[in-house]
């Protein structure tokens, strides 16, 4: 596995977690498992702090994935054509 296939499964897997945890989030606001929640100690205030630091790691993971992207495509046209 590549390094541009490594950062885009990173980016994949962050962002679904990170909407897991504002799922979670919504249903501990509404009272709805909220028991099962504080029972991990999972306030609403965790569940949506892992849900921002998970989006801003699939950004980062998916703006770096497309600069090396662009870095991988520069080097390819700099070479010199074979004569």
């Amino acid at each position: 596995m590549g390094h541009f296939a490594r950062l885009q499964l990173i980016g994949r897997v962050t962002y679904y977690v990170g909407w897991i945890a504002l799922l979670c989030g919504g249903l501990v606001h509404f009272n709805i498992l909220k028991a099962l929640f504080l029972g991990f100690n999972l306030t609403q205030r965790n569940l949506f702090e892992v849900a921002i630091v998970c989006f801003v790691i699939c950004i980062a993971s998916e703006l770096r994935s497309r600069d090396a992207v662009g870095n991988e495509m520069l080097s390819t046209v700099k070479r010199p054509m074979a004569a």
